[in-house]
C-alpha cells in the first residue's frame, strides 16, 4: 500500500515546527511527535518550512533556504523512517522538493495558482492543497482538477479557516463536510484556524487554546486527517509561535482526535 492509499484509510497527523529554526529542534520535535502517534496509532508525516515567503514583516525570520532546509528534512525521513512534508512558495523549488519530500504542500494564499500547482503535480508526490481563507470548501475542485490534469491523483486539502473581518479567523465546519464530497483525504490544520493575521505588530497573533475543541469537532466530523505545528517553547519560536500547540501538551490534542473520531 503506497502512503496516499494509506492515509485514505487511517488517522494521521502532519506536524512539526513552522519553519526549519535548527536541525536539533528538528530532532527533538520528530522524536516527540513519534512516540504520541505512536502511543494514539496514528500515522505521522514531519512538517517543517524551508522558507517561508509569506511571513508578516521583511524583517520576520523565513527558514535555513532550499538547499540546507531539505538537507534536515532528508535526514529526518532517513534517521526516522518518516514521511516528510514540506511547502513551496514558488515553481522551481517543487522539483528538488520533490526528490527529498513525499507530500508537497500549497500554501493557502497560492492555492489558485495554476503553475505552482503543476509543478507540484510533476514532482508525482502527494500534493497537500491549503484551502484559502477567501474561498469555500466547495471551490477546491479547480485545484483539485488543476493537479488531476496535469496527471496526479494524489491531492490532499485542508481546512484553515476563513477570514472573519479584519485580523480573524473562523472555522465554517460545513466546508469539511463539503470537501470530503472530492473523495481525497480531508485534513483539519488545528494551529493555524487559531490565528489571527498580523496581530501583533508585524506578526501574526492567535489562540491555540482552541485547538482541541476543534480537534474534538473535526473529528466528529468524519476527519482522518489533522495538521499541528508544534514547538517546546511556543514563546520563543521564530515563526508562527503565537498559535503553536506546546510539545509537551502535543499528546493530549491527539487524545483529544482519537477519543471523538467516528
Amino acid at each position: 500500500m503506497g502512503l496516499y492509499e494509506e492515509l485514505k484509510d487511517n488517522l494521521f497527523i502532519l506536524a512539526g515546527p513552522c519553519v526549519i529554526e535548527s536541525k536539533d529542534i528538528c530532532i527533538e520535535i520528530a522524536e516527540k511527535c513519534i512516540e504520541a502517534a505512536s502511543k494514539y496509532n496514528m500515522k505521522y508525516v514531519f512538517k517543517a518550512s524551508f522558507d517561508k515567503a509569506n511571513r508578516t514583516s521583511n524583517n520576520s525570520f523565513r527558514g535555513q533556504g532550499l538547499e540546507k532546509g531539505l538537507e534536515i528534512l532528508a535526514e529526518i525521513k532517513e534517521k526516522y523512517n518518516i514521511p516528510v512534508v514540506t511547502d513551496i512558495h514558488e515553481s522551481y523549488q517543487a522539483e528538488p522538493a520533490g526528490k527529498v519530500c513525499d507530500i508537497i504542500q500549497i500554501p493557502a494564499f497560492l492555492c489558485r495558482q495554476t503553475d505552482l500547482l503543476i509543478a507540484a503535480a510533476n514532482t508525482g508526490k502527494i500534493v497537500n492543497i491549503k484551502k484559502a481563507q477567501f474561498l469555500s470548501g466547495m471551490d477546491m475542485k479547480y485545484p483539485i482538477e488543476k493537479v488531476n490534469a496535469a496527471g496526479n491523483k494524489q491531492v490532499m486539502l485542508t481546512e484553515r479557516g476563513n477570514m472573519f473581518g479584519y485580523g480573524n479567523l473562523v472555522v465554517d465546519f460545513r466546508n469539511l463536510i463539503d470537501m470530503q464530497q472530492f473523495n481525497v483525504p480531508v485534513i483539519m490544520d488545528l494551529t493555524h484556524s487559531t490565528q489571527k493575521p498580523g496581530a501583533l505588530d508585524g506578526k501574526s497573533g492567535g489562540n491555540p487554546e482552541y485547538a482541541p475543541y476543534l480537534a474534538a469537532a473535526s473529528s466528529a466530523c468524519g476527519i482522518k486527517g489533522f495538521f499541528a505545528e508544534t514547538h517546546p517553547e511556543p514563546a520563543k519560536a521564530l515563526s508562527d509561535g503565537a498559535n503553536m500547540v506546546k510539545l509537551s501538551e502535543f499528546p493530549n490534542l491527539l487524545e483529544k482526535i482519537v477519543r471523538h473520531s467516528i
